[in-house]
Parts: C-alpha cells; structure tokens; sequence
C-alpha cells in the first residue's frame, strides 16, 4: 500500500476507485487487494510486459503520422453492474431515436415539418448528403456500428458527450486490452466475475448479414479499408480476419450494372455488404470527390437500386453533428414517447442572438467545440487559452455560430493511473460500442476507456496523445434500467475547472515518394483527425479514438 498509494492524491474529478484517500469503493475492492501489496518496481515489471506485447503484435495507432504502440495503462476501469444496465439502456435508447431520424430526414423529413429540429439545422450540416435520399435499407438498419462517447461528471452520473455513428473505431482496442490484461493481472480476473467481450466480431458480422439485400441467402460480406497508411488499419485487418472475411481497398472492387464485385484469383464475386472504413466523400467519386482513389464508382448508384448495402449508411454524419447533439433528448421523446436515460452535458446552442451575446461574454469559462471536428481538433478550452486565442475564437464564433456549440467544463471522473512508476490520478471517458442487427440493439459490455495521459488534461483521445484501460463490467443479475430527467439545454455556468486547450494539428506532407492513393489515404486520416466521440475530448479517424 505504501509503495503506491501513499501519496496518491484525489484529483478534481469524481474519483472512481476511492471514496475516501485509502478507501476504495466496493467495485474496486479487489483489484485494490491484489495492487496494496505489489511495489513500484513489481507494477512497473508487469506493465513493461504489457507494453512489449502490444508491441510484438503490431497493436499501433498513428500519431502524427508516426506508428506507435497503442498505450494501455495497466490499472483498469471497473463499472459496476447495476450501472452498466443505465449505460446499456441509454445506449441504446439514442441509437434507436438516431435511426429514426435518419430514416425521417432522408425520407418523408417529418420531424422537419413538425419543428422538432430546425430545417437549416439539418440541410446546413457538412454531413447531409441529399445523395442518401432513396436509398433504404432491406432491414431498415442504417447505423449497424454505434459509438456512444460518454463522461462522468463531478457527482459521478453518466453523460453523454457525443454520438458517432458515421463509421466509429476503437473497438479492436477492447478487445486486445482484454487479452492483454489477462496475463498481467491473472489473480483479479481469477477473483471478479468480469463480462467478455470477445463476441464483438460475431455479434458485428451477424447484424452486416442481416442486412444483405433481399433475396440473398449467404450474403459475402467485406471489409472496405482505405489502406496501411490509415491510422485504424489494425482494426479493420483485425475486424476482417475475426469476421472470417475479405479485407479489401477500392482497386479490389468493381460495379457494373449496379452490381458490386470483387476481384479474386478465381474471377469476379459478388459482393452483397460492405463494411466500411472510408469517409463518405472518399467513397464514391461519382457522387463525392471525383480525385478519391480509395473508394468505388458507381457504389451509391448499386445501393439506392437494393443490390448492396453500405453499413454504416452514407450521409449518417449529420446525425452526430455537435449542434444536432443537442436536440437527441427531443428526438427520443418524439420518436420513442421516453425520456433521455442518460443526459446530455449542458450545451448552448449559438444561433440565438441573446445566447451568443451570453457565451462570447464567458468564453475563459467555457468549451467551445466546432460541430463538425473529430480528433480533439479544434477545442478551445476557455480557462487555459491565452487572451490571443480567445480574441481569435471571438472573432470565428461571431462569425459562424451554426459552427460552434459551447459548453460548461466538466471535471472527468479520474482512475489511478501508472506515471511513471506512481499511481496519479488522471482523467478518462468511455466509449461504448452498440450494434444494431435490425431486431435489437447490442452494446458490448465495457466499451473504450481513454485516458488523459498529462496532468490535468481533459483530451483523452489517442490523436492527442491519450492512452487507454482495460474496461471490466462487472456481471450481476439483470434488472431495468432506471431513466433519469434530461437537462435543459441552457444552464447556469459554473465555476471553471483546470483543462488545457489542444491546437489543430496540421496536414503531413505525403512526401515526395508517396503515390496519390497513399496521399489520399493519408489525407482521410488526418482529416477525419480534424474534423470526434469535449470537456473531455472529441473524436475523428473516421469517428476514430
């Protein structure tokens, strides 16, 4: 205990192993009992060995434009069960709202005509692609993979930060965190009733069968990569070969008269489900980009004629836009007659004149986001920015509100941490996975934990710098979810916080010896970088980690 513990101090945030200095809570009483009696040394031993096989197996993430091992911290994020069931049931609960929006704006556009969302909300979104209109989904599925990121805040509760439901990534993640902490910390996972995750792959392929086109028994499902260069190739190659499919690139597919095929030794094959890793604009040049080299012509003509189907759905993007975030409690209480399970952070939306007047007044107290970033690109964070970067954040707010949204700064819950060769308290978020079949939405149990590596900081995601934890749910007897009031959109602003503020990265340069594809490939990483799922962070690959 001496070794680790002793000058392990609580931090700002709600800290979920301690309730007290010295005191952990009842979902970490084991893992406390197994760390009390280890040293420094013996910890830092076993997270050299976890750091080495993330290594040896080629487990990257680019930063940069440099390959590194992804970082795993060797204490993990325990949630217990009755608290997993409220995240389970929120999870769902938004991914069911969001597909019935998509299904309402690019069809009969309801929710329009009602004033639930606002028109120009949704037609002045980068991500509403009106070439989505008609095409309709066999199962009537369009977000297959969900990725719901969400914070607790300074009493512990459960928030939602963001939804990413264009094409989100990190769950390869999980699933080697968990094989990896199994061999570090055998006696905890010998001591705790812990849900696996490893059905993820299955449960994905299942929902991408099911929503083949009709009229196809045994669908051929693929796994659509823009290439080595993009920062999540591990995961889709990881994806593919846990599926038991094709990993391909656009130069592997052909479509000819609405019929999208594969190239193979043997000659074409058909080819019924694509999942995708590619940005919308890079996926069709027909309809999008004509320079894109990464994606197929003629791919949105064979989906809107029922002959393959694109998961996840083109033009979902508009449904995670940060502005349409806040209107997600609305959308449930008119598409589904409920109330929101898990409340959004308090957002101000900046379109109204008074609103805006009020936020430009306090932007050293606030988190000004833009609507469309991913990656943590583009936050500014009120307390830490210089009098420089406020003046010019004044200036771009003022003079495209539609593009910000602002809100409070949460204190993050915050986990022990391994710095060094101490335990310190650093501040983390989660992100859920849900898959949604057409007959239930599935979210596997645990999710992405992220980690804010510097002291202080509140960008955990792995653009910036940001490590990972393992994430234990802990089994339990299953019961419902309890639903809690959602809060209004305007709020009182309370005192700041201590986050930091994260500049743009700016774009590689490809170098002289890259070819246009592999520069292509690049740009769609680095852009989906800078344009996700705050306080905390945000998030871009694709909606990446």
């Amino acid at each position: 205990m001496a070794d680790l513990f002793e000058d392990y101090r609580l931090g700002p945030g709600w800290d979920e192993m301690f309730v007290d200095p010295g005191l952990p809570r009842e979902t970490y009483e084991a893992l406390h009992a197994t760390l009390q009696p280890l040293s420094s040394a013996e910890l830092g031993v076993r997270a050299d060995v976890l750091a080495r096989a993330f290594l040896d197996q080629g487990i990257t993430f680019a930063l940069k434009g440099v390959e590194r091992p992804f970082p795993l911290d060797i204490v993990p994020r325990i949630i217990a069960a009755e608290q997993w069931r409220t995240v389970e049931a929120g999870v769902a609960q938004r991914v069911r709202a969001l597909e019935a929006f998509l299904a309402d704006i690019y069809g009969a556009g309801q929710v329009l005509a009602d004033g639930v969302v606002p028109r120009r909300i949704v037609v002045t979104s980068a991500h509403f692609h009106r070439e989505a209109a008609g095409i309709n989904p066999t199962n009537g599925v369009r977000i297959q993979v969900a990725g719901v990121d969400l914070i607790r805040d300074e009493q512990g509760t459960f928030r939602v930060l963001e939804d990413n439901v264009r094409v989100p990534s990190g769950v390869s993640y999980v699933m080697e965190n968990r094989r990896a902490m199994a061999h570090v910390l055998p006696e905890v996972f010998a001591a705790t009733r812990i849900l696996p995750v490893e059905s993820y792959p299955a449960q994905l392929l299942r929902a991408l069968r099911a929503a083949a086109p009709n009229g196809v028994g045994d669908p051929t499902v693929v796994v659509l990569t823009p290439g080595v260069h993009n920062s999540a190739y591990f995961e889709h190659a990881l994806l593919a070969r846990e599926m038991g499919v094709e990993l391909v690139e656009g130069r592997d597919l052909v479509c000819i008269g609405n019929e999208v095929a594969m190239r193979t030794t043997a000659g074409e094959k058909r080819v019924d489900v694509i999942y995708r890793r590619i940005d919308d604009e890079f996926l069709d040049p027909v309809h999008f980009r004509a320079d894109s080299m990464l994606g197929v012509a003629g791919l949105l003509n064979a989906a809107r004629a029922g002959r393959v189907t694109i998961a996840n759905a083109v033009g979902n993007g508009v449904a995670d836009d940060k502005l349409l975030y806040t209107y997600v409690p609305d959308l449930i209480r008119y598409y589904l007659g409920e109330e929101a399970i898990l409340p959004n952070v308090e957002t101000y939306r900046l379109e109204d004149p008074d609103v805006l007047g009020y936020v430009l007044d306090r932007l050293d107290r606030l988190v000004l986001k833009p609507v469309d970033g991913s990656g943590g690109a583009g936050i500014v964070i009120g307390s830490q920015a210089t009098d420089a970067q406020l003046a010019e954040l004044r200036t771009r707010v003022s003079h495209d509100p539609r593009g910000w949204i602002a809100q409070r700064e949460v204190a993050l819950s915050m986990v022990p941490t391994l710095i060094g060769n101490r335990l310190r308290a650093r501040h983390v978020d989660l992100r859920p996975f849900a898959v949604n079949d057409g007959d239930k939405v599935w979210v596997l149990p645990g999710g992405l934990t992220r980690v804010a590596l510097p002291e202080g900081a509140l960008v955990v995601n792995s653009s910036q710098g940001g490590g990972s934890k393992d994430t234990w749910v802990l089994a339990g007897t299953a019961s419902a979810a309890t639903p809690v009031d959602d809060p209004p959109v305007l709020v009182a602003i309370p005192e700041p916080v201590e986050p930091v503020s994260v500049p743009a990265p700016r774009s590689p340069d490809p170098g002289p010896g890259l070819g246009p594809a592999v520069a292509q490939q690049q740009q769609q990483q680095q852009s989906a970088r800078t344009v996700g799922e705050g306080a905390a962070r945000m998030v871009g690959e694709e909606d990446g980690c």
